[in-house]
This record gives C-alpha cells, sequence and structure tokens, in this order.
C-alpha cells in the first residue's frame, strides 16, 4: 500500500491484515500530513512491514515491490488549493510518481504483480451531472459574473437545472491541478494495466470522513474542518448559501470497496464511484455538526464563493453495486 501511513492508507492495511493478507506499507511520512516530526503513526499496525521512502524514487519502488502480488496505490498530494500554486509539485508526486510505479509494473517477469488499485477522485468530474427539461446537462464551472450576482444554482437558457446522481460516464471537467493529477492517475494506470495485462480498477472517492482523519491538516475535507472550527470554539464557515450537495462516505466504505476490488477477480478493467449515493448540503453538514458538538451558535453564512469551487456532485454507485457487490453501511 502505498501511502499506507495515511488516513485511508492505514484503515485498509488493518482490513488486508485482518483478512490473512501479508501487508507492506510505502510512505513517506509527509510533514504536511504526519506533523513536523514524521513519526509513524500510533494507530499503524505492528504487524504492517513499514518501508519509509518516496514513490517518485524508482530504487524505493523496486525494494517496496518485492515479491508484491496486489499494488493499492493510494499516495498522492492531496488539495485543491495547495495545487493552484504548487502545480509542479503535485505533477510530481501524483503524476511522475505514479509513471515511476507503472513502469516498473510492465517488467511483468520482474514484478508479477495480479492486481493494481489506484484511487481516484470526484473531483475529476468537475460538476456534476444535472437536468432541465428531461434533458441531461454537463455544464462547465459558473461564471464570474454569475457568482459576484449571487446567484448560485447551475443554470441553462436561464433555467434552473437540477442536479442528479453522477455516473461514471459523465464527461471529465477537472477544474483543479489536483483534479488533473488525479484523472492522470487514473487514465495512466488503466492504460498500462490494459497494455501490460494487469487488472486494474480505479476507485473515485467521493468526500471521506471518519476516524484518523487528521484535524490539523486544513487539505483533508470540509467534515474535518468545521470539526476542527467547532473544538476551537469558532462556528463552521459555509460558503454560497450552504446549499451545496456533496455526498460524504464513511472510510470504513472505501475500505469496503477495496476490498471487494482486491478480492473479485472478473474484472479486468473497471472504474467505479465510491460514495454514499446520498446528497446532504454543505449547511446541513453544518448544523449535524454543530448539534453533535452542543455548539451555542449558528453556522457563518458568507454569501460569497470560492473560485473554482462547483455548485453540486454526488454519485451514482449502481455500477459498484452491480459488478462489485458495493454497499455503503
Amino acid at each position: 500500500i502505498t501511502g499506507g501511513c495515511g488516513f485511508v492508507g492505514s484503515h485498509l492495511a488493518d482490513a488486508y491484515l485482518e483478512r490473512g493478507y501479508s501487508v507492506r506499507v510505502l510512505d513517506n511520512l509527509d510533514p504536511t500530513v504526519h506533523g513536523s516530526h514524521s513519526q509513524l503513526p500510533a494507530y499503524l499496525s505492528k504487524d504492517v512491514e513499514f518501508m519509509q521512502g518516496d514513490v517518485r524514487d524508482a530504487d524505493t519502488l523496486v525494494a517496496s515491490l518485492k515479491d508484491v502480488s496486489i499494488v493499492s496505490h493510494q499516495a498522492a498530494a492531496v488539495s485543491v488549493v495547495q495545487s493552484m500554486s504548487n502545480p509542479s509539485r503535485f505533477a510530481e508526486v501524483n503524476t511522475l510518481g505514479t509513471a515511476r510505479l507503472l513502469e516498473l509494473l510492465t517488467d511483468r517477469n520482474r514484478f508479477p504483480v495480479r492486481k493494481l488499485i489506484v484511487p481516484s477522485s470526484m473531483s475529476i468530474y468537475g460538476e456534476g451531472l444535472y437536468q432541465v427539461g428531461g434533458n441531461e446537462v454537463t455544464p462547465h464551472l459558473r461564471a464570474k459574473e454569475q457568482l459576484e450576482s449571487k446567484s448560485w444554482e447551475i443554470l441553462s437558457n436561464g433555467e434552473v437545472c437540477q442536479p442528479v446522481a453522477t455516473p461514471e460516464t459523465k464527461p471529465l471537467r477537472p477544474t483543479s491541478i489536483y483534479a488533473i493529477t488525479k484523472r492522470d492517475q487514473e487514465e495512466m494506470a488503466l492504460s498500462i494495466g490494459k497494455a501490460s495485462g494487469i487488472p486494474t480498477i480505479a476507485l473515485r472517492y467521493f468526500n471521506i470522513y471518519g476516524p484518523r482523519q487528521s484535524l490539523s491538516n486544513p487539505y483533508t475535507g470540509v467534515a474535518a474542518i468545521f470539526s476542527s472550527r467547532l473544538l476551537n470554539g469558532n462556528p463552521p464557515v459555509v460558503f454560497e448559501n450552504g446549499g451545496q450537495l456533496r455526498d460524504f462516505v464513511h472510510v470504513s466504505d472505501i475500505v469496503q470497496a477495496n476490498i471487494l476490488a482486491t478480492i473479485n477477480d472478473s474484472i479486468d478493467q473497471g472504474v467505479y464511484n465510491i460514495g454514499s449515493g446520498n446528497p446532504i448540503s454543505i449547511l446541513e453538514l453544518a448544523e449535524r455538526l454543530i448539534e453533535l458538538f452542543e455548539f451555542p451558535g449558528e453556522p457563518s453564512i458568507t454569501q460569497t464563493a470560492r473560485p473554482g469551487d462547483i455548485r453540486h456532485c454526488y454519485a451514482d454507485i449502481s455500477k459498484a453495486t452491480e459488478e462489485l457487490g458495493y454497499r455503503p453501511k
């Protein structure tokens, strides 16, 4: 598991160990994720074989792939905001790092890997899928002028478009460097997998939450950001009017999908949305967390938009349910 000390990777390590696998983790213990001391997280199982190193280093990858039959490539630089100010780092870690791994895997005699699993991201869709007048709409980002007028919803010829569940077939329109590099990871892995005869499955994660999610790292998602603010006595800050719909999926369901992808030997190539399938507005999320934290206040609604933000996107998980047996709990 590359990135196996992280939020998702460590839960995957536990799940594989529980099923009798021997697990090796490769992780660079990035200080932005693991803190300035870059120590092994206490939650990482002692039964894991740990290797510290970077996916961009070919020699490290060679050593980490010895005797490996399944590769779960979870390592990535993560942050839409950071990616826009540091595109070279994201391209190096996500795109080049994945390319180095795939280059080695093409040597089937040396590395006879029988399954490759790569996490993709809902961010590669850009806006989700919409309908208006019975027709599907796949919009681009809202114009700056529209957002400045505080007109938040997606419009088509002046009509408000209704968000619907986004399937895997929706055209990909990534709107950040991070999203572009996640599309790179997915498409490169599927291409090399097909050419080299390696069964490859890409899982498009939606908004993940759960234990081990860092509250000190501001790039781990809105649920963690809201929770961190509440723990510090501050209200959640909600952009636009809070009506944006997202799909929040528990990390245990992400693990479920990865295990199903691992044990399913009937699929040579596959791309699957992994979410809950249930939309929730950002404002409702803030209000639920305020209630859970027993915070004596209300969300701070800015009525302003952040550049590059989408309005709505939630998952159509029917393909993962039908082909993998995925059922979020």
